[in-house]
């Protein structure tokens, strides 16, 4: 999708360079309060049934539902980790499952998607509100169903999600342990919990989500306020390469 004119303007407008403190806070945008509407309530607890592997509806809701995506190779965790994985713009949960569906297969962590009521998560559009209902509740059906290990949750996303993931995940980061952004556009202004490891890849002939106005800005931000965040840069367009997305999990399951 290409970038628009306003939505540029809605990136510039976001003081990513310079916007984020070390206490934590982002400078607000449209007098939101992250804190109080993206707070994730969910948390990992003993599951009180069991699903196969496989991918599965979470029955959420008739229309744009959440996936949960179980590998053969969980079974050798007694707690699995667990990556909610959140699409781009136009995309469905089917593209982020299937975004790291090889590599949930290789490491073994469950895979996570929740869908976006519109064509793209809502506080790219106006404020945080009925996805952050959705994500919350695939949470909680994802830990009734699997035992998740609680030192091992992670966020990720590519595009709109990437913005997203690192908004929603910094907003929560005494939840997530881990951050991923694939691409991303921006974070949202908010106030920021705990010091979650971050990973942050991008093209640099990305024409959808130019480099100079994304990444390179949100990166040394980020950086400045004491967060630990792997960048990497690759020579390419708005895409996820799979020697990235490989590396990325790698750190993800490696010790932090």
């Amino acid at each position: 999708m290409p970038i628009t004119t306003s939505r540029r303007r809605f990136i510039n407008s976001i003081p990513a360079a310079g916007g984020l403190a070390v206490s934590g806070t982002f400078y607000t945008l449209r007098g939101q309060t992250s804190r109080e509407n993206c707070r994730l309530s969910a948390r990992p607890s003993k599951a009180t049934g069991s699903i196969p592997a496989g991918l599965h509806p979470l029955g959420l809701r008739a229309e744009r539902d959440a996936l949960l995506y179980v590998p053969e190779s969980a079974a050798k965790y007694r707690r699995a980790p667990l990556i909610v994985s959140l699409h781009g713009a136009g995309r469905t949960a089917d593209r982020a499952i299937e975004l790291l569906r090889s590599l949930s297969d290789e490491h073994g962590f469950l895979l996570l998607a929740p869908q976006s009521l519109e064509e793209t998560w809502d506080v790219i559009h106006s404020k945080y509100g009925p996805d952050i209902a959705i994500l919350n509740q695939s949470l909680t059906r994802a830990f009734e169903l699997r035992d998740v290990d609680p030192g091992r949750v992670a966020i990720a996303g590519f595009s709109d999600g990437a913005s997203y993931s690192l908004s929603v995940g910094l907003s929560n980061g005494d939840f997530f342990n881990a951050v991923f952004g694939f691409s991303p556009g921006f974070i949202i202004p908010g106030e920021f919990t705990g010091r979650p490891r971050i990973f942050i890849s991008h093209g640099t002939i990305d024409p959808i989500l130019p480099i100079d106005e994304c990444s390179r800005r949100i990166v040394p931000a980020l950086k400045r306020s004491g967060y630990r965040v792997t960048y990497r840069e690759f020579e390419g367009k708005h895409t996820l390469p799979p020697e990235v997305a490989s590396e990325a999990m790698r750190w993800f399951m490696k010790p932090a």
